[in-house]
């Protein structure tokens, strides 16, 4: 079979699934046993054509696949693709572009170039600030983080770079007792440690208590310290007060680093901007692409106001890179951990050419209504108690008990008009409602009240 016809069968079939993904169950048909049986074909002596590759591959994976794309799912907050952002991913593996600088790949670090100047100026950074195309929110932090152990310690005569942690200062942080785990996962890469934590306690919406980060600063004697602060609770989507987090942490000489792997994006629209005030006065920022954007796996953002902590933290030469260098245009590998990196800045470049400024901002208010339009749906149900305030797109969800809401979540799964996963906050097990993809609509939100009403009849 010609490349060609490949081609228009693979997107045939891609675009056969995606048209039916909000058509059946959300969860798995299969169980892992069968999984493995339809992809344990046996590795075959002489290979087998490219047409039966992808026809074996799309009947053994169709039936283990989840329909995080569709508009039904809620578990986590992971939006789908819009269409010209899918279609610009399928361009950037058939391009198969290496977009290490401008040599490797002149498009992808021009492309790169333009959607980081488009994404500050959605979410309100300083066009001076420095910016990397990572995997996802982990990366994002971790590369923030980097930035920040390199400036914190430079402050002090360190150089962190070439004299590595031995010896070193110690560097303190402060982060949020709701903070996301993958705060604590990047200080562990970086050296760090998550025992360098000063936890802060948060308040009753799970955002950190201001007066209390306050009082950390000015209690501990001077030295080199991070601030690590939330734009969107993982549970609540509560926001940190972000601008007296960086007046305070700035009048103790510290860094301010915003984790906002979906909340970040609440700083795109009107209505929700307040929400994240003060956010341009931090010194790094986090995001994710593939939540709020909606567009595909893996695609995260990192933002640095000092951009020269930021290359310095990420960037290398080697004897075979003299001579090839970016010259005029901005080299993308400079400022993430990878070299050999896919070309995701043409997805993000096509989602935002897609949507633009007014169409981000839409997708954000649009998912808000609809949580609300949950809370207000479940909360009227019977035995059902909604845990949060609503301020994002994030839902909690009690059916009482915790062996009850455990029991209730499953059975939503089971039943697969939707699907919602569960979380343990304060003390509780409760259900998590997460709408970030710009399918769902009003009525996919009713359809999925109406069946877990149903399933609440089942079990009572």
């Amino acid at each position: 079979m010609k490349l060609q016809e490949l081609v228009s069968q693979t997107a045939e079939r891609i675009a056969t699934y995606r048209d039916k993904v909000g058509d059946g169950p959300v969860g798995p048909t299969v169980d892992p046993d069968s999984l493995r049986a339809a992809f344990a074909l046996g590795l075959s002596e002489q290979g087998t054509s490219s047409s039966d590759v992808i026809e074996r591959l799309v009947a053994a994976a169709e039936p283990g696949l989840v329909a995080t794309a569709g508009p039904r799912y809620f578990g986590f907050v992971v939006g789908g693709a819009t269409p010209a952002a899918m279609c610009a991913d399928l361009l950037t593996t058939g391009w198969d572009q290496p977009a290490f600088n401008a040599v490797t790949s002149p498009a992808a670090a021009v492309a790169e170039e333009v959607a980081g100047g488009w994404l500050k100026e959605i979410l309100g950074l300083p066009g001076s600030a420095s910016f990397g195309f990572v995997t996802g929110g982990q990366a994002a932090n971790t590369v923030g983080l980097a930035a920040a152990r390199n400036h914190v310690l430079a402050r002090v005569g360190w150089d962190v770079e070439s004299r590595g942690l031995p010896g070193a200062p110690a560097v303190r942080v402060l982060a949020s007792a709701e903070r996301h785990a993958t705060i604590d996962r990047s200080l562990r890469l970086l050296g760090l440690g998550a025992g360098a934590v000063q936890e802060v306690p948060a308040g009753p919406d799970g955002a950190i208590d201001a007066a209390m980060l306050v009082r950390a600063l000015d209690a501990a004697p001077a030295g080199p310290t991070i601030v690590c602060v939330q734009a969107g609770n993982v549970n609540t989507g509560a926001c940190d007060d972000l601008a007296l987090a960086c007046q305070a942490a700035h009048e103790h000489g510290a860094w301010v680093h915003v984790d906002g792997a979906f909340g970040l994006w609440a700083a795109a629209s009107p209505s929700t901007r307040h929400l994240t005030a003060g956010i341009e006065q931090a010194d790094s920022w986090a995001t994710d692409g593939h939540k709020w954007l909606n567009v595909p796996y893996d695609s995260g953002y990192v933002f640095c106001a000092h951009p020269g902590a930021h290359a310095a933290s990420m960037s290398f030469t080697a004897a075979y890179l003299v001579g090839h260098g970016s010259g005029p245009v901005r080299a993308p590998s400079d400022f993430v951990p990878e070299s050999s990196r896919r070309a995701r800045g043409f997805a993000t470049w096509a989602a935002l050419a897609e949507l633009g400024r007014g169409g981000v901002a839409l997708l954000v208010e649009r998912c808000c209504k609809l949580a609300r339009r949950f809370a207000q749906g479940l909360g009227a149900l019977d035995g059902v108690t909604i845990a949060n305030q609503v301020v994002l797109n994030q839902v909690l969800v009690s059916f009482g008990d915790d062996e009850r809401t455990d029991g209730v979540i499953a059975a939503i799964q089971r039943d697969g008009t939707c699907w919602m996963g569960g979380t343990t906050w304060r003390g509780r097990r409760l259900m998590r409602v997460s709408v970030s993809n710009c399918t769902t609509t009003e009525a996919d939100v009713d359809m999925s009240i109406a069946a877990i009403e149903r399933i609440l009849a089942t079990l009572a």
